[in-house]
């Protein structure tokens, strides 16, 4: 049985811009479209505090906020890949940029919790739809050319990179200065100009052939994820071994299973295995997930340090990401364009994981009476180099050598094992630090009311985090040299 949508999908890659300008404004308009889709993760989160007392709704109700942007937009990736093949990059595209900012105009001038919550759940929609249309679009945009591809690829993974900790500061400046609102306001702007540049720049392939939407295994990949992506988020407020955290883990998994197996039998299916066993692309989205994981010690357990521990205002704590962003940018674009070309990501990633795990490690050693400048920025630096090491190359590696057709999900895949990844980080070293604050006031029983004694307990939760973050920058660094192949990418399929 194959069940199924009558859908359309391209048989042909997208037709190349009419010139080399034409292919770098291409570039600038789905680097901006990135680059709204990155900052939404992180520039709601400086703005929640000042909502809930705005709009009234309870602390537990926040978490929902983040929760609710980031069950869409994860479990509807698979999907949103699939449709840009389906029925043309540019469509969803399009689509996706003008839903994203209506969703954000709705989330803006939202009056109540419910509002604000569907907004975010619009906006989550709309960024699956979005996010690899983008990234597909970019494969098949520079697909002749292997040095002016890993160019491409060094901007568009500087963006990533950078994105997070951008939407940190701009998140602080809109909050203080006008108003939470702005935080969602703000993409109004992006997309109009990613819209009209849109229409003017970037060019789609020839007119889809008629094929059948995978709808079971649609079904159960859409539902999987959400289970995975629901259980983990249950985790650091009901812990690990309640219902409502295992059982839609485990649910989300059998699904997912099942979504292979299905996946293996139907003539159009949602992801082509082919796609994702690939030895070069299976080992990018082993290593975007993992990063992903380790990323979040970086963007909001070093926000927490710098707001309570050295007493940043947001502003202040938003600007002082700004090297690290200086740092990925230029290793980005040094990488993608100079290096990947010759070498191939094998070498690349894991010395990028390398200063990725050196960069935690030496957050270990904040202390309560450390300063920004000689105990933060110099790992700052550090991390920044190796995030620029690894975003670039990676993006290629994930859309190397598929299919033209494939591209959409190729990309897709990119964002979810990202999605994931950063699920599992946010549970994870949640869950640590709660353990690490609870031992160590248990330990220090008889003065644990003290300020100092509650700072002690946070700074201990604080350098566990880290040193697990290295270790799985070291992980990811050891996996990536074993499973990337030697030499530059494959651009085009065998």
């Amino acid at each position: 049985m194959r069940p199924d949508t009558a859908l359309e999908e391209p048989g042909r890659p997208a037709a190349p811009s009419d010139s080399g300008a034409f292919r770098w404004l291409a570039l600038v308009v789905l680097s901006l479209a990135q680059l709204m889709v990155i900052l939404d993760s992180t520039i709601v989160n400086i703005a929640l505090p000042t909502a809930q007392r705005d709009l009234g709704f309870s602390t537990g109700d926040r978490q929902w906020v983040v929760t609710g942007y980031a069950l869409a937009f994860g479990s509807l990736l698979l999907l949103g890949g699939r449709l840009s093949d389906y029925l043309g990059r540019k469509r969803l595209f399009i689509a996706g940029v003008a839903g994203f900012a209506v969703a954000s105009a709705v989330g803006g001038a939202a009056g109540g919790f419910a509002a604000l919550l569907l907004a975010r759940v619009a906006q989550g929609v709309f960024a699956a739809m979005l996010a690899p249309a983008a990234l597909s679009m970019l494969s098949v945009t520079f697909a002749d050319d292997a040095t002016e591809r890993g160019r491409a690829f060094g901007i568009f993974g500087a963006i990533s990179g950078a994105g997070g900790a951008l939407g940190l500061l701009l998140g602080g400046v809109l909050t203080q200065d006008l108003s939470w609102r702005w935080c969602l306001y703000v993409n109004l702007i992006i997309a109009a100009v990613a819209f009209a540049g849109a229409v003017a720049f970037l060019r789609d392939g020839d007119r889809p052939e008629r094929v059948r939407l995978d709808l079971s295994g649609t079904v159960a990949a859409v539902l999987g994820l959400v289970g995975v992506v629901y259980g983990l988020g249950n985790a650091e407020s009901k812990g690990w071994t309640d219902f409502w955290t295992l059982g839609p883990v485990i649910a989300g998994v059998v699904l997912l299973s099942a979504f292979v197996l299905i996946e293996r039998r139907v003539a159009h299916p949602l992801l082509p295995l082919r796609v994702l066993l690939g030895r070069v692309r299976g080992a990018a989205y082993l290593s975007v997930g993992i990063c992903g994981t380790g990323m979040f010690a970086v963007f909001l357990f070093l926000t927490y340090y710098l707001e309570e521990t050295l007493r940043l205002t947001p502003i202040e704590t938003g600007a002082a990401f700004l090297p690290m962003i200086g740092a990925v940018m230029v290793t980005s674009v040094f990488s993608g364009a100079v290096l990947l070309p010759r070498t191939g990501p094998r070498p690349l990633v894991p010395m990028g994981c390398v200063l990725a795990a050196a960069g935690m490690a030496m957050l270990t050693g904040i202390a309560a009476n450390s300063t920004y400048a000689g105990g933060v920025l110099p790992a700052l630096l550090v991390t920044g180099l190796g995030f620029g090491m690894i975003f670039g190359p990676v993006q290629n590696a994930a859309t190397s050598g598929v299919r033209p057709d494939e591209a959409g999900v190729a990309s897709a895949l990119v964002n979810t094992a990202q999605q994931i990844g950063g699920s599992i980080g946010t549970a994870v070293f949640s869950s640590l630090t709660a353990t690490a604050i609870a031992d160590y006031l248990a330990t220090h029983a008889a003065t644990a009311s003290d300020p100092a004694t509650i700072a002690g307990a946070t700074l201990a939760s604080d350098h566990l985090v880290f040193w697990v973050a290295s270790a799985v920058f070291l992980t990811c660094a050891a996996l990536s040299a074993l499973l990337f192949r030697s030499g530059p990418l494959p651009v085009r399929p065998a």
